[in-house]
């Protein structure tokens, strides 16, 4: 038996933001990180939820956000006696506030917080997820955490809160949602509903993904990235990833790559092994190359038999990295290759361990990670 669900209501496209209007009578926090709160963001947001009685603003959200922020949180939470949080800003302010509500839930199980999750970047999908990650920062590890109170209960999409987002950043972001799509649609868990929404979701990133790089001020680009982020999220958060999220948790943890960009240089070597192209096509065909190559006809591109297929999804994909100049290899990075030497051990167990790599369509092994690696240090 399969399941699938979706909690969280979306509110989406021009003015989503206005729905904060209708909460009334709430004491609420807003989650967000210094520069939301230096640039006017987090006041537009907190001019919105003016019904509220009281507006308290926590802007120390870091990238990668560390487990002693969340402990800082929720004691902010707590003093606040907020029952509305608003996460504003990218993965990482959405995944701290996602900690913080559930540590405050587990402390008091009838705590009545409502979590509403608004994103400034179009890639982690992290508003209608129940996941998030945070890092021991001192081990340098990355822990992925699964719980059903992660999930926001509302998501706001506006796009006009990611028209000043940076090319690199919304080339790192974007190949995050490409990633999590790809990922999805050929997880061992994969169902007609996650399939539908994945589809959807890498169709519209393959085609605005470029628009909005090229013109950040393209406003259907960014709408469309937006909703593609949004798609793909909902589709992972019910059968979970594979092995490239897998190494990219780890490579963030120990080397502090952007996580979208960690997920941009291993996708087209995943690619290639979940679709066993070292191995014989024909009546061969694994699960995952058929569906890659689907995909890659709902694109457009040639796609005779389902290796062609799978090539050609990996070659166009080649292309757009180069196109948006995110680099191909970890020394291209300006990662110190005897540096990565030392840990390459330690992120091969993280993972094997991570809890993504047991939905990976094919089997995963240590020499499998390394060879991986191999592709994407040189």
């Amino acid at each position: 038996m399969k399941r699938f669900k979706i909690k969280t209501e979306v509110c989406f496209s021009e003015n989503a933001i206005d729905a904060l209007t209708e909460i009334k009578g709430k004491n609420a926090v807003i989650f967000t990180d210094s520069f939301m709160a230096s640039s006017g963001a987090a006041d537009r947001i907190a001019e919105k939820l003016g019904n509220c009685s009281s507006i308290r603003i926590f802007d120390k959200v870091k990238p990668d956000p560390p487990i002693e922020l969340v402990t800082e949180g929720l004691e902010f939470l707590r003093n606040a006696n907020a029952d509305v949080v608003v996460a504003l800003g990218g993965g990482s302010s959405i995944d701290a506030a996602k900690s913080v509500v559930l540590m405050a839930k587990r402390v008091n199980p009838a705590s009545p917080i409502r979590l509403i999750a608004i994103p400034t970047t179009s890639g982690t999908g992290s508003e209608v997820t129940q996941f998030a990650v945070i890092t021991d920062a001192q081990k340098g590890v990355k822990y992925p955490l699964v719980d059903e109170q992660l999930l926001p209960d509302m998501a706001i999409l506006d796009p006009s809160l990611v028209m000043t987002a940076p090319p690199g950043i919304t080339a790192d972001t974007g190949f995050d949602v490409i990633t999590h799509a790809l990922e999805a649609y050929v997880s061992k868990n994969a169902s007609d509903a996650s399939d539908a929404l994945a589809e959807k979701a890498f169709e519209l990133a393959f085609e605005f993904l470029p628009r909005a790089f090229k013109n950040g001020t393209d406003y259907m680009a960014r709408d469309k990235m937006h909703s593609a982020s949004c798609l793909a999220g909902m589709a992972f958060n019910g059968v979970s990833l594979g092995v490239n999220h897998s190494i990219a948790h780890a490579l963030g943890g120990k080397l502090h790559i952007p996580h979208g960009r960690a997920n941009a240089i291993l996708l087209p070597h995943v690619i290639a092994f979940n679709a066993d192209l070292d191995g014989h096509f024909g009546a061969d065909d694994t699960e995952a190359a058929v569906k890659y190559a689907k995909l890659a006809q709902r694109v457009g591109l040639p796609c005779t038999n389902v290796r062609m297929g799978v090539l050609n999804l990996i070659q166009e994909l080649t292309y757009m990295m180069q196109m948006m100049h995110i680099p191909m290899t970890l020394s291209e990075m300006g990662i110190d290759l005897e540096e990565f030497e030392l840990i390459r051990p330690s992120v091969v167990e993280a993972a094997l361990a991570d809890v993504c790599t047991l939905t990976n369509p094919k089997r995963v092994s240590a020499k499998r990670i390394n060879r991986i690696l191999d592709t994407i240090a040189r």
